[in-house]
């Protein structure tokens, strides 16, 4: 059986409250998808609505996007596939996955940790032994995960996300509706940062995770080595 990995994304476009665009920050998807690809593992894209994914629009600046962003953005099947017609999550058989990848950008902020439809199919990923991942903001997908008795996944787990100083030096403590560190930390888990905007994951036995958008890459290493047990770039 194929490997086969489900990157979840968001679907919303503004920050409520203020007039400013977010989406998905498209590295975060695209420097794990590429990692899947480089090692044969086939990816679907899911969102807690389906359909159309927003980018945000700081991810397209011309500092933020590399080769690897260039080759998916300019790439029309990935366009339709993963951004234009994301999966429900009721088109998606969790048995089909051997791990799902919650990607951030600050629109996760508002839809990710109220959709326990999304939190169901990683419950059931998670249950059979695959794994849960999760970069930057896109973290707060695993406050709505439960588990086997109905606790909080993430309780005792040691795991990293998108930082208070990071959201500081983005200027946007005060436009988000909470601040993931401090969500995860009250959820029970054992958080734990390295320096702004520097690489940083943490792998938990099955639950891995990545502080920002320059650990995406890291996530997608280790996932690999935790599915395939050998060793990669």
């Amino acid at each position: 059986m194929m490997t086969k990995a489900l990157i979840v994304v968001t679907n919303t476009a503004r920050f409520e409250g203020i007039n400013r665009a977010t989406g998905v920050w498209l590295s975060e998807a695209t420097h794990f998808h590429a990692v899947m690809s480089d090692n044969g593992i086939d990816v679907d894209y899911m969102s807690p609505n389906g359909g159309y994914v927003p980018l945000d629009p700081g991810s397209l600046a011309t500092d933020a996007m590399d080769d690897t962003n260039w080759q998916f953005y300019g790439d029309n099947d990935y366009r339709e596939r993963a951004l234009a017609r994301s999966l429900r999550p009721d088109q998606v058989n969790p048995d089909d996955y051997d791990l799902i990848y919650y990607a951030g950008g600050h629109g996760v902020m508002w839809d990710f940790p109220q959709s326990t439809a999304v939190a169901a199919i990683a419950q059931s990923i998670y249950k059979r032994g695959g794994l849960v991942t999760a970069v930057c903001h896109g973290v707060v997908g695993l406050l709505a995960i439960k588990d086997a008795d109905g606790d909080n996944l993430i309780v005792g787990k040691h795991l990293t996300g998108f930082t208070n100083e990071e959201e500081a030096l983005n200027q946007l403590t005060d436009a988000v509706p909470f601040l993931a560190e401090d969500a995860l930390k009250d959820a029970g888990a054992v958080y734990t940062k390295a320096d702004a905007y520097t690489e940083n994951v943490v792998v938990d036995g099955q639950l891995i995770t990545g502080q920002n958008p320059q650990s995406a890459h890291g996530v997608g290493i280790a996932a690999v080595r935790a599915l395939k047990g050998v060793q990669v770039d």
